[in-house]
């Protein structure tokens, strides 16, 4: 059990020492923040469509998933 814990305790060392060592960023402006966010959720919803894609069965689900998947696609092809 201790193994465990130092194990443990050496990543999160590894962790907080990544954190450390990586150059600082730059403050985003709002706009940059906001289009950051729009991105972030866009990508997220994608994910959770592809998911859904491998799940479904019903070809006419799997195509209206298809045909959405489509639609952020082009919004994310848009943001670039």
């Amino acid at each position: 059990m201790a193994r465990g814990w130092e194990s443990k305790a050496i990543e999160e060392q590894q962790a907080e020492s990544a954190r450390k060592s990586s150059p600082p960023r730059a403050p985003l402006s709002p706009q940059q923040a906001a289009e950051k966010r729009r991105r972030e959720s866009l990508e997220l919803a994608r994910k959770h469509i592809l998911e859904q894609i491998r799940a479904a069965s019903h070809p006419n689900h799997r195509k209206l998933l298809e045909n959405s998947l489509a639609e952020l696609e082009a919004k994310l092809a848009g943001q670039r």
